[in-house]
């Protein structure tokens, strides 16, 4: 009586066996390829006393072999199961998709089989050493384009700096992992289906039901399953009701046909002829990488003073900047933005608002790099030494703040390169060296570099100047205008860089071509300025969103700033501290990383007429403010409100979690962020809905429309919502009623409960 069963046994044993004879790498051995070493023994397994008693209910029945694992001995080869087209994808097979440690992210594949039998898929995550960290089912999305997807992270988000005790955990952790996708044929699933049909119409349904209880236990002892001893016995029992040909055709389907069943078909399923793709590689990045708050003041204005005797302003100096870090903590910020702080040139040096002629107070631009006392290696003396600097950055450290510092790749007339490396610039033919231009526009202050003459003596010593600032404390860069520089040159510099401080992030200030960001990405920056200022209108950013926080942000992480010491839109300017809480939580909550230019928080919006700039702009003069003032607006509190939200919920983290909702009102703009409970680290799903009145004038009503089972949300029952920016309550469903008025609330900012 137990031929049968052991028929059964058989053909599971041979099939796991058969999938650890695929040629895959191996690193992406499936639990199913491993647990198959274990299982060539040719001895029968002893059965249980409820195997026995289904191998007795099965006796003298025969059935179909289960789909085999066909071997894939080369990369275009397929398996059993149909397995292409996973994304996202590496370019090239060398730049893979970038991700910060723990942040959720979305990979797909087009999975199927010949004729109607039904598949699965499941993705499987694996560290750099190859072992297995997280299996998870993937999710037909698409059945008419066999398209699966997922959401994964690889390992567990993280907040430690590089600095700080534990971080060797969490380099271990970084570098490249895999993702693969294993197809397999879903048995269970295609015997159902017909099974139903079958027992409804009263049509053959001996042979389906029997098939079907040989079906279930073959699943009790297939290893890949994974089942505990009471599913299995579950399996078991089950099978052999579905055998008692004594009961009627109803109750016998119903053994396999139950909640309990279908539990272990989703958690615990039978996979037949697993067949993996080929691994898909992610480089897995360190803490701030992807989701970070940026924070950016000029230190000569942080203290700055005027001068009752004579009415001139005292500029301020890296020690009273300390002040700017304790504001940038205060509000929530992991990251403190200086802009150049090396000595300041003086021949053809900016006055006040770009103007050509500068007064003999006037400071100059900090971007006009080098004089006499010294270069990109030197601290401005009117600023401090580099003792004092290393003191900033010690006291950041202390306060949890990482150190950006701006690299801009340029000379004023006075630095010493230009004595020392002349081929390093451009020369007209009159002999002279040409300033920086972009016709009309002329920068006579700044030489630009030529890097056709010298390119690896210009690398060995950009080198050397980096390294030097991060001996000093400095653990990212913003690099200015690396699109004006040779691609390679970026390539050959951080990958240097890097390879002595991997810990060393690149932030590009690049406003160009969607090619040239790119690759930028690719060489190593890892996170880019973007278009999202001039994004304001309900239409641009229901389009924007979804770019940035889509396929392009495997690479090019986008970094959204309201405003930048050269960006004051128009939207800024006209709609006061009503469009710079808007702008605030759209930055915030539309990207996992956002930056805030002080002065921001005093409603510093007055633009330089003709130009989209603030008057009076600090790149070129020294700004003394009365931070007394800053209560009074009330966007400083909104500052630190948006950084603790996105502190507290794991759906801020991640570049790939984003949902445009439709709204009624062309000025109500609405999104969601979700991440599901098997990644957020609570065991709960976490979900935000934001909605925001774009109109800083007007207050508007509208109604917010949730798919919500497509978008993993109960259709059951109604959805308790807190508003974070308020602690009010609420309950929402399918379609819902807002009204924001700028004067009373300009946003909503949800907490699905």
């Amino acid at each position: 009586m137990e031929e049968v069963q052991q028929s059964a046994i058989t053909r599971s044993h041979t099939n796991t066996n058969n999938s650890s004879a695929t040629k895959a790498p191996k690193a992406s051995k499936s639990k199913a390829t491993s647990s198959a070493k274990t299982s060539k023994s040719t001895r029968r397994p002893r059965l249980s006393a409820e195997a026995a008693r289904t191998a007795k209910a099965l006796e003298g029945l025969a059935f179909e072999a289960p789909a085999p694992v066909i071997e894939a001995n080369e990369p275009g080869q397929f398996g059993r199961i149909n397995v292409m087209d996973v994304t996202p994808a590496e370019e090239r097979g060398i730049y893979p998709a970038r991700v910060e440690l723990g942040e959720p992210f979305k990979v797909t594949a087009q999975v199927f089989i010949e004729g109607r039998t039904k598949v699965g898929a499941t993705a499987i995550v694996r560290n750099p050493r190859g072992k297995e960290m997280l299996r998870l089912p993937m999710t037909c999305t698409n059945p008419g384009l066999d398209r699966w997807e997922v959401m994964l992270k690889c390992g567990d988000h993280s907040d430690l700096k590089p600095w700080e005790d534990g971080y060797a955990v969490v380099k271990r952790q970084l570098g490249i992992w895999t993702v693969t996708v294993e197809g397999w044929e879903d048995t269970y699933r295609s015997w159902l289906h017909d099974a139903r049909i079958k027992v409804q119409v009263k049509d053959d349904v001996d042979n389906a039901l029997n098939s079907g209880a040989e079906l279930l236990a073959r699943w009790a002892l297939t290893k890949d399953a994974g089942l505990s001893a009471k599913d299995r016995k579950t399996l078991e029992k089950a099978a052999e009701t579905m055998a008692d040909e004594s009961l009627s055709a109803e109750d016998r389907l119903a053994a396999g046909d139950n909640d309990e069943i279908a539990a272990l078909h989703v958690a615990h399923p039978l996979r037949d002829g697993v067949s993996p793709s080929q691994p898909q590689r992610f480089k897995v990045e360190r803490p701030k990488s992807s989701f970070a708050a940026w924070y950016q003041f000029f230190p000569r204005s942080e203290g700055a003073t005027v001068d009752p005797e004579t009415g001139k302003i005292v500029q301020g100096t890296l020690r009273t900047s300390m002040a700017g870090l304790e504001r940038a903590a205060a509000e929530g910020f992991d990251i403190v933005y200086l802009p150049p702080i090396f000595p300041i040139g003086v021949t053809n040096r900016k006055g006040r608002n770009n103007s050509l002629i500068a007064g003999p107070d006037d400071p100059g631009s900090p971007f006009g790099i080098g004089s006499e006392l010294g270069g990109h290696d030197t601290v401005d003396p009117l600023l401090g030494t580099m003792d004092d600097f290393k003191a900033l950055t010690a006291r950041a450290h202390e306060l949890g703040l990482e150190i950006a510092l701006d690299f801009a790749l340029q000379c004023s007339p006075d630095h010493p390169w230009v004595k020392q490396h002349p081929e390093w610039f451009r020369h007209k033919p009159d002999g002279t060296i040409a300033f920086a231009e972009n016709p009309p526009k002329k920068y006579q202050d700044i030489y630009p570099i030529d890097f056709n003459a010298d390119m690896p003596g210009i690398e060995k010593e950009v080198e050397r100047i980096l390294n030097l600032w991060i001996e000093a404390g400095v653990t990212i860069f913003r690099i200015d205008n690396p699109h004006t520089k040779p691609v390679r040159f970026w390539q050959d510099v951080i990958a240097s860089v890097t390879k002595k401080h991997p810990e060393i992030l690149f932030l590009a200030e690049a406003f160009t071509r969607p090619g040239m960001m790119r690759a930028l990405s690719y060489v190593g920056f890892t996170q880019s300025h973007c278009y999202f200022p001039w994004r304001n209108t309900k239409e641009e950013l229901a389009e924007y969103l979804p770019i940035t926080n889509g396929d392009d942000g495997y690479y090019q992480h986008n970094t959204f700033w309201p405003t930048t010491p050269d960006i004051l839109t128009a939207y800024v300017r006209d709609n006061g501290i009503a469009g710079h809480c808007v702008r605030a939580v759209l930055a915030a909550m539309g990207s996992p990383s956002w930056g805030i230019y002080n002065g921001f928080e005093l409603i510093e919006n007055k633009q330089r007429p003709g130009f989209e700039e603030q008057i009076d702009n600090e790149k070129y003069e020294v700004k003394v403010r009365d931070w007394s003032k800053a209560e009074r607006y009330g966007v400083a509190k909104m500052l630190t409100t948006l950084n603790k939200i996105r502190r507290e919920h794991p759906a801020a983290l991640s570049y790939h979690n984003l949902t445009v909702l439709p709204t009624s009102d062309p000025n109500i703009l609405a999104f969601m962020r979700r991440t599901p409970a098997e990644l957020t680290g609570t065991g709960q799903a976490d979900t935000l809905i934001v909605v925001v009145n774009l109109d800083g004038h007007n207050a508007h009503q509208s109604t917010v429309h949730i798919e919500l089972g497509e978008l993993g949300l109960p259709t059951d029952r109604p959805l308790n919502v807190r508003d974070e920016l308020t602690g009010r309550e609420f309950q929402w469903g399918w379609d819902n009623f807002v009204s924001l008025a700028p004067w009373a609330d300009v946003a909503h900012i949800f907490t699905v409960q």
